[in-house]
């Protein structure tokens, strides 16, 4: 039996598109946890994370700027009036002053996407408590 040319060609587009639409690679916690040293001289995480110059970052996905007890926020964090989900948060790591104008943190930012990926998915494995996931 063959198949009309539209049909093919249909069916053919529909797999490019869906392919287009997954990621490239999956995200490589171990990877994540590399690049998580560019962030530990001012950051903590984990169990027993503690504010250091940045605040901990446990449970940061689906936290609100400016949130974490204890840790003194600049004005434009505190007044950001965001929360951080995988988008906000690869957009801020790109360029965290241009994201918040007046933040504290003094960070030159991940450009590679791929990177903020891995980051991403390194951080989401901590739960509020530390806990991992």
């Amino acid at each position: 039996m063959r198949l009309p040319v539209r049909l093919i060609a249909s069916a053919t587009l529909l797999t490019l598109a869906a392919l287009a639409a997954s990621p490239a690679s999956a995200q490589d916690v171990s990877a994540g946890e590399r690049s998580w040293n560019k962030c530990r001289a001012c950051h903590q995480i984990g169990e027993g994370a503690k504010n250091l110059v940045g605040p901990q970052l446990n449970g940061l996905f689906g936290r609100h700027t400016g949130e974490v007890e204890g840790y003194s926020y600049s004005t434009a964090n505190k007044g950001a009036g965001i929360t951080w989900d995988e988008a906000v948060f690869a957009e801020y790591i790109k360029d965290p002053k241009a994201k918040i104008p007046g933040t504290k943190m003094i960070f030159a930012g991940i450009k590679n996407e791929k990177e903020i990926a891995d980051l991403t998915a390194f951080l989401k494995q901590f739960g509020k408590d530390g806990k991992k996931l």
